[in-house]
């Protein structure tokens, strides 16, 4: 899979190199940094990726975490199951991506993979995102997973 995908591609009459707005790179620089705190099993890292309260949406379930110290057991958990899963990359494609001022969606397709390349987990997400406070990032307000 890409970490690009074709929903972030503009191209200009003629000219077909791609074209990536700001806001489109920062959403991309936002799960980037999510898959890489997967990776290297950095709690810390993923939970700086989410604006709170978040709902996170699995299994016909919601749970809304209202800060940092609430997410952190969510996400110990789920890095406990990486662990006994072997997961040692995660990717992603953007599959869609929208928003304007200060709200976003996205829907990404990931694949969670073994050392050998082998697919542990494959699914796809969707998200609401939020500006941070800078207003130029974005920051994961809703996670609804299949």
């Amino acid at each position: 899979m890409d970490d690009r995908s074709s929903a972030f591609i503009e191209r200009a009459t003629g000219d077909y190199a791609p074209e990536v707005s700001d806001a489109e790179a920062a959403i991309e620089s936002l799960f980037t940094a999510y898959a890489a705190g997967f990776d290297d099993f950095d709690a810390e890292a993923i939970i700086a990726c989410f604006q709170f309260p978040v709902t996170i949406w699995q299994s016909g379930r919601g749970n809304v975490f209202d800060d940092e110290d609430e997410l952190a057991e969510n996400v110990e958990a789920l890095l406990a199951v990486f662990e006994r899963e072997e997961i040692v990359q995660s990717r992603f494609e953007i599959v869609e991506a929208a928003g304007d001022g200060g709200a976003a969606f996205a829907v990404l397709d990931w694949r969670q993979e073994r050392e050998d390349g082998e697919a542990a987990l494959e699914f796809r997400c969707r998200y609401a995102l939020v500006r941070d406070e800078t207003g130029r990032g974005w920051r994961i307000a809703l996670a609804v997973n299949d």
